[in-house]
């Protein structure tokens, strides 16, 4: 899996997770939502709640307000980890912070349970963010929410963080098409679209991608 270059995408599966905590070493996921998106309209939607035949951390069910009596019922990760593969197919894959986070479960799962990773192309909206809203102090899922003016109400389910991202997705659309000054100025990666940063090496300072290691590409300064 590696993420695909930054650009306008029509056709996508969105999704999101919520978890037992942070650490895809330790933790569990707990719900795994999704929507399917094509010619840019929602089309389906998959969700489902994750039994992770462990406690749900108080802290974990403050925030997504998930509990152990929820999940009780609910399927275990191989069943819906399957359903959740069967739903994708394919399709390029969007979440918000997803490289970073919720496909360091997805594929820690994958590999154990299906025996190999997903392999889907990816876009993490946090990186688009980056790209196209150097200005802003925080690109979080809320902090874009709040700038673009969209109602941050249910959020941490993971069906209504799809449905906030999916939103969040378009207007970051339209910032592709028409970028603004700050956006223009920034250093990008001609192979990916992702921002360039300046490193230090064994012979100096040079340019490197910032999709590393997906993403390899480097320019001497």
């Amino acid at each position: 899996m590696w993420m695909m270059q930054i650009r306008e995408l029509k056709d996508y599966v969105l999704f999101d997770l919520e978890t037992t905590g942070l650490s895809p070493d330790t933790d569990a996921i707990i719900e795994i939502s999704a929507l399917k998106v094509i010619g840019g309209e929602v089309v389906d939607e998959f969700s489902t709640l994750v039994n992770p035949c462990m406690h749900i951390p108080y802290m974990a069910s403050s925030v997504n307000g998930i509990t152990d009596d929820m999940v009780q019922d609910s399927p275990k990760i191989d069943e819906a980890l399957r359903e959740f593969a069967a739903f994708i197919g394919d399709s390029i894959l969007v979440g918000h912070n997803i490289k970073n986070f919720d496909l360091r479960f997805i594929q820690r799962d994958a590999v154990n349970i299906l025996g190999k990773p997903i392999p889907n192309e990816y876009v993490d909206t946090l990186a688009v963010a980056r790209r196209y809203l150097p200005e802003l102090s925080s690109r979080s899922l809320e902090a874009l929410a709040y700038h673009y003016s969209i109602s941050y109400d249910g959020a941490h389910r993971a069906l209504a963080d799809c449905h906030i991202n999916k939103k969040v997705y378009d207007c970051l659309m339209k910032e592709m098409a028409s970028p603004s000054e700050a956006a223009k100025a920034l250093k990008t990666c001609p192979k990916c679209g992702n921002i360039m940063k300046k490193r230090s090496g064994i012979y100096g300072e040079f340019w490197g991608c910032s999709g590393y290691p997906d993403c390899r590409y480097t320019e001497d300064c």
